[in-house]
């Protein structure tokens, strides 16, 4: 029975669903949950299924504070004295608290079993979803061990940064139980193009030891305890840490000039600083500074092709969300054709993002151990970032779409997550730095590309129409010499192929419909399944009912 409405009221609020609010973002997640299991991590599902509660209710939270509320540079204290500090809402901390203390930045280096960087991808996903901001310095953090670990002396720091504590304090690491590392590549005059830095690194008495002088346009996350940075040393091009704070507790000779305005990432401080004689210690050789930070490189990647399979996630729950409650024209949106038509379009991407994903963390976690799947792991992995990353933020705003003009308010998340869906896509190697990475792939790696091709073919078989698509490809990699300036449309028919592979192989109900509409017809919109598609199997699916 309707209420009536107060006399001072001119309407009841009625036909309104509630608030996006304590989901279980694994529970609800039967992609995930499938995919964590076939990808070698099952043993972990009992964290899994903790964090995906937090990530759903408390961090989701505490995400819409962490963002409202942007970082504060502080260059100097209340007496003069330069400080260079950042200042952030309790929620940031709160969220970067939680994440540390339950290994979405170590559990990859803690446990030694197989199948942990497959765990930590699903956990870093899950926290993806809450708040995509503080992805970034737990990200660098993770991917910073391998890198830190080519140094004996630097093992501290290393340990320290896979460790399960966050302490936010301006001290020196041997006070402090875990740590951050962020990354000072970029300059202002070669963006992607580190080998033009000019920043020198002149070295000094100790071994090891170095002073740099110069600057960095992008010097992401400033707050953290140190840096991987590239400077030029009198052999090329190198990598160095740099500490916030020297072992005696003295401020390393760095300012920070100034907070970037973002597009988004808002919750996340990002910075311009300059270096003034600060004191580094050199990580691999000099002049092999690529080389060396290589591996950190190819985490990061995979990061954002997990943040970018994230997004779609939570922007395809938010659409599920509404559409499931709301009523327009005597039925719920969800009953209208067109709408399902739509979500169910929606489900088959996000799925074939979130499987795609996995199955790179698991070539990541095998690498050390099998090299064929490290030769797949180092194209996948640039195949997965360019499209994946390419397709978030046409997904983000469809699912606003889907909500109508509540999907352009704040309080439904949506223009965060639509802010945040580009990022992914540029950062760490815009989309023509990853499809150039592929065809250097697959023109000087045979075993890369015998790598993929095995993955595509095992997959033959299993459907008529990816049996040709998987032809047209094979031929086509037949001739190594791909032009460049064909290096998108080539990484982008792979990328989708491999999808496609992955789903068939993993017995998804989506498969079919994936092959029907991304390969044998071109996918230009959503919505536009085929009319025998089973649009509510596909829904269920996506809301967490088998």
């Amino acid at each position: 029975m309707q209420q009536s409405p107060a006399p001072f009221e001119t309407h009841v609020v009625d036909n309104q669903p509630t608030p996006f609010r304590d989901h279980d973002l694994w529970a609800e997640d039967l992609a995930l949950q499938e995919a964590v299991r076939r990808e070698g991590a099952a043993s972990f599902a009992k964290p899994l299924q903790h964090y995906g509660k937090l990530a759903g209710g408390d961090l989701y939270s505490a995400g819409f504070d962490a963002n409202r509320q942007r970082p504060l540079l502080r260059t100097h204290d209340a007496q003069g004295h330069r400080i260079d500090t950042v200042d952030f809402h309790p929620a940031y901390h709160q969220l970067m608290a939680t994440a540390k203390t339950h290994g979405v930045a170590g559990l990859s280096w803690q446990s030694g079993q197989p199948g942990a960087h497959v765990a930590r991808a699903a956990l870093s996903y899950l926290h993806h979803q809450a708040e995509a901001g503080t992805s970034c310095p737990l990200t660098m953090t993770h991917a910073a061990v391998p890198v830190l670990r080519q140094v004996p002396a630097l093992a501290e720091w290393a340990d320290k940064a896979a460790a399960p504590f966050y302490d936010p304090r301006d001290l020196p690491v041997g006070d402090k139980p875990g740590i951050t590392v962020g990354m000072g590549m970029t300059e202002k005059q070669g963006g992607s193009d580190v080998r033009s830095n000019t920043t020198r690194a002149t070295p000094l008495a100790g071994e090891g030891e170095y002073s740099l002088v110069g600057h960095k346009w992008f010097f992401s996350a400033p707050m953290s305890d140190g840096w991987l940075v590239l400077a030029q040393a009198p052999a090329g091009l190198s990598c160095f840490l740099m500490p916030r704070r020297l072992a005696c507790g003295r401020r390393n000779a760095f300012h920070l000039m100034r907070l970037k305005d973002k597009l988004g990432d808002w919750a996340n401080a990002s910075s311009e600083v300059e270096f003034c004689g600060a004191w580094a210690r050199r990580v691999g050789e000099e002049g092999r500074g690529v080389a060396t930070i290589i591996e950190m490189v190819m985490l990061t990647r995979l990061d954002c092709m997990l943040g970018a399979a994230a997004q779609m996630r939570m922007a395809l729950a938010q659409a599920l969300h509404h559409a499931r409650q709301r009523r327009s024209f005597g039925k719920r949106l969800v009953e209208h054709a067109l709408m399902a038509n739509v979500l169910a379009d929606l489900a088959i991407e996000s799925e074939a993002a979130t499987v795609f994903a996995l199955r790179v963390a698991r070539a990541v976690d095998a690498a050390p151990r099998d090299p064929a799947e490290a030769a797949l792991a180092r194209i996948a992995t640039a195949l997965g970032k360019f499209w994946v990353c390419k397709r978030a933020p046409g997904f983000v705003n469809e699912a606003q779409e889907c909500l109508g003009g509540a999907g352009y308010v704040e309080e439904s998340m949506l223009p965060r997550l639509y802010r945040q869906a580009p990022l992914n896509s540029i950062w760490e190697g815009s989309g023509n730095v990853q499809c150039l990475d592929v065809l250097r792939a697959l023109a000087r790696e045979p075993q890369s590309r015998d790598a993929l091709l095995g993955e595509l073919q095992g997959a033959a078989g299993m459907h008529a129409g990816y049996d040709a698509a998987l032809q047209r490809a094979v031929d086509g990699l037949a001739d190594t010499a791909v032009e460049e300036g064909q290096a998108r449309r080539t990484s982008a028919a792979l990328a989708v192929l491999l999808q496609a592979a992955i789903l068939l192989r993993a017995g998804s109900p989506l498969a079919h419909d994936f092959v029907q509409s991304r390969l044998l017809r071109g996918h230009a919109v959503y919505g536009t399944l085929d009319k025998d598609a089973l649009l509510s199997q596909m829904i269920q699916r996506a809301a967490g009912a088998a």
